[in-house]
């Protein structure tokens, strides 16, 4: 087992789990969801059993209130994803402790926003707990991404560690990026903000970063990606004839500022990959602008 990254608890009062660990999987697509809808239900239909088809227990409806994810609940989802004109999608386990989670951010046809948001793209997440990384090892949970990976013509994605939960909250941010700032290889989770802004650049690196096109052509293709990336661990390969999928190591890792674990093959992957990458413009909740610039471009500077 790997102890390249640390467990991560903020927790309310009440023992309640605001905040912890994860392993976050996220695909950008830009075509509207009309075109993947069915796509997009395959994955979901794949994550479920890989984690167990009882796993996810609640979804969110349109005004926001959780409900029990039953049979019913589960006919619901799918006549949701196949017609409505974004599938908004928000799915969670039923336990307390923020452990699986499917979120879909739909990008409709023809929407008069859409006129203000010309990067906006239709997203998917799941994430993990890391004890599922654990049990199962990084070469099925690999094998898995590379699964949902061919099922999707995603523009771009990324697989990697992040904290993930109630961030929103107040003074949850705060605790959190005490972490993000020491321990590098840790992401925030996607939440949705980058849909609506990413297009076709690229959010990383991360253990697994996904590219498509236009991106992998731009950086070089497949030969020009690996003349450039020399980190041990490191490798480039083809999933179709216009997409790619690059791997830092056979796990995930989260780096360690303090102990001079700098990660220098995602810092190498950043360099390689920054004509292309996307750096959210929004502000980091209880951050200061100069601290939340430099974890943006922690593996730059």
């Amino acid at each position: 087992m790997s102890s390249s990254y640390p467990r991560i608890r903020v927790q309310a009062e009440n023992g309640y789990t605001l905040a912890r660990e994860a392993l976050q999987l996220c695909f950008y697509i830009s075509r509207p969801h009309h075109e993947i809808a069915r796509d997009v239900l395959q994955c979901l239909e794949l994550y479920r059993r890989a984690i167990g088809p009882q796993t996810l227990g609640r979804y969110a409806s349109a005004d926001g209130e959780w409900h029990d994810l039953d049979e019913s609940g589960w006919d619901f989802i799918r006549k949701h994803l196949l017609e409505d004109g974004a599938g908004n999608t928000h799915l969670r386990d039923a336990s307390r402790g923020k452990l699986y989670a499917f979120d879909y951010f739909g990008k409709p046809a023809d929407a008069p926003i859409l006129k203000h948001l010309p990067g906006a793209v239709c997203a998917a997440t799941f994430k993990f707990p890391t004890e599922y990384l654990e049990e199962r090892g990084p070469e099925q949970v690999r094998a898995l991404a590379l699964q949902l990976a061919a099922l999707l013509p995603f523009s771009s994605g990324h697989a990697g560690l992040a904290v993930c939960g109630d961030l929103d909250l107040s003074g949850v941010m705060r605790r959190v990026l005490e972490y993000c700032l020491r321990y590098p290889g840790l992401d925030l989770q996607e939440d949705g903000y980058g849909a609506m802004h990413i297009g076709k650049r690229v959010r990383g690196p991360a253990w697994l970063t996904f590219l498509g096109q236009p991106a992998l052509n731009e950086l070089g293709g497949i030969a020009g990606l690996r003349s450039q990336l020399h980190s041990q661990g490191t490798t480039v390969e083809p999933l179709d004839s216009q997409r790619a999928v690059i791997t830092l190591g056979t796990w995930p890792e989260a780096g360690d500022l303090e102990q001079g674990r700098t990660l220098p093959a995602y810092r190498e992957l950043a360099r390689v990959l920054e004509p292309w990458l996307y750096h959210e413009e929004k502000g980091l909740r209880g951050l200061p602008p100069d601290e939340a610039e430099r974890w943006k471009r922690r593996f730059l500077d």
